[in-house]
């Protein structure tokens, strides 16, 4: 009954909340469609392709945070979207509006209400402007520089509003023909759901310092520090990190751009493979090299835990792809899929697998598209009848967001070849334990 209750409590704001976000598209899609007609005819000349990706970067930030993740993710890929594209959207990475002062102050004011004030001096402007929080350079009694991360006024109200709608948009979607099989409602229970938890700062200072100890192996990459015994609910306090510059090739050398990708993808890979604490949210805003032209990553708020039977699924199915081995590919996606057909035709999958990872096996980052690898292998799964495991879309996320960086630093890595040693090291590659007969 109680539940019931709080159902018909929060009905009004969702409404207003659909009715707010059904405005803003239609307002700018009436904007973006009517500059697109003749498009053709003045890109180029007046700029017109730049000023309507600048409508999308104000759509995205007035529909919010959970939007502005997807422009966050847009951002990076600039080897499939025009730089007019991605250029303005890369403002959204760390260059959102900040609240104002007064409401700055008063969120940190209650932050701290039960306990001493423990900073000496505190920045109230911000030093940067993400989608769900603030950052703040401030020192502590004890004279330590600090940077406090300050969850946004009222953001959490929004976000949950926004998680309950996509929930009525997966229930509609699950309910057209060719959609029924799929598994909607556990997709958006762990998507949606980890898309949430960024606003549990607990949480992520303990991701922080996980992340921070798994990698403590990595002399070129930096996790900044954080502060227990000065975070909160609504606050993360970590180690300031200075002089930083954004994760660009600005002028670096070829040999440097070959030493940084393999850097990142090694990185990545040990979360991947190895430890199965993944940071999925590595854009340019989160990603930084500082004087030493070291890696500093930054914000563990969309960090996941993966399931140790989905990190080794998927430690199984990469190494099975570096090796050209489609047959084990297909046979790993089967072995961990969260649901299977009755119609389900395995052979059909098998041959459509086995053709796809043979196309691209030991492809160039330049050659090699994941985006277009996934959308092909979630075809395949979904025409033969097989869906896998909700989880499975954090690894790929993972590589998704940073591989239009990567081909910007380095188009001739090879992705596959990279994972080898860390998979071999760490991983039994079931192409040698499997016992099902081909």
């Amino acid at each position: 009954m109680n539940e019931i209750t709080g159902r018909l409590a929060r009905l009004p704001g969702l409404v207003l909340r659909f009715g707010r976000v059904a405005a803003v598209v239609c307002g700018y899609a009436v904007l973006i469609g009517g500059s697109a007609l003749g498009a053709r005819l003045r890109r180029g000349r007046d700029g017109r392709g730049l000023r309507d990706g600048d409508r999308w970067v104000r759509m995205l930030t007035r529909l919010g945070p959970s939007y502005i993740k997807i422009g966050q993710l847009l951002s990076t890929r600039r080897d499939l979207l025009p730089a007019e594209v991605t250029t303005p959207l890369a403002r959204l990475t760390d260059a959102a509006s900040p609240p104002s002062r007064r409401r700055i102050e008063r969120a940190v004011r209650r932050a701290y209400r039960d306990r001493p004030w423990p900073f000496r001096e505190f920045g109230w402007q911000p030093v940067a402007c993400g989608s769900i929080a603030t950052v703040h350079e401030a020192v502590t009694w004890d004279g330590r520089r600090v940077a406090v991360k300050v969850r946004r006024p009222g953001i959490e109200r929004v976000m949950r509003q926004d998680f309950a709608l996509a929930a009525s948009a997966m229930t509609l979607l699950g309910v057209l023909p060719r959609l029924r099989r799929m598994p909607f409602k556990l997709m958006h229970a762990q998507v949606g759901g980890a898309i949430l938890r960024q606003l549990d700062f607990a949480a992520e200072a303990a991701s922080l310092a996980a992340l921070r100890a798994n990698l403590a192996g990595f002399d070129n990459v930096r996790i900044p520090e954080p502060l227990p015994e000065l975070c909160t609910a609504e606050t993360v306090v970590m180690e300031y990190v200075t002089d930083l510059t954004r994760f660009e090739p600005g002028e670096l050398d070829a040999d440097t751009r070959r030493a940084v990708v393999r850097a990142v993808l090694a990185a990545i890979y040990e979360m991947l493979f190895v430890d199965g604490l993944v940071h999925c949210d590595l854009h340019p805003g989160n990603l930084y090299f500082d004087h030493r032209a070291d890696l500093v990553m930054l914000d563990a708020g969309f960090v996941i835990r993966l399931p140790d039977p989905v990190r080794r699924s998927f430690a199984d199915f990469f190494i099975n792809m570096a090796l050209g081995d489609g047959w084990m590919c297909a046979q790993v996606v089967i072995e961990s899929a969260a649901h299977v057909a009755d119609d389900c035709d395995l052979e059909g999958f098998r041959a459509g697998l086995g053709e796809l990872v043979a196309e691209t096996s030991g492809a160039k980052s330049g050659e090699f598209d994941l985006a277009r690898f996934a959308g092909r292998l979630f075809d395949l799964q979904r025409r033969f009848g097989l869906f896998p495991a909700p989880e499975f879309a954090f690894p790929l996320l993972s590589l998704l967001v940073i591989e239009g960086m990567i081909k910007v630093f380095d188009s001739d890595v090879d992705f596959q070849a990279e994972a080898v040693p860390i998979l071999r090291r760490r991983n039994t590659p079931r192409a040698a334990e499997s016992t099902v007969e081909r």
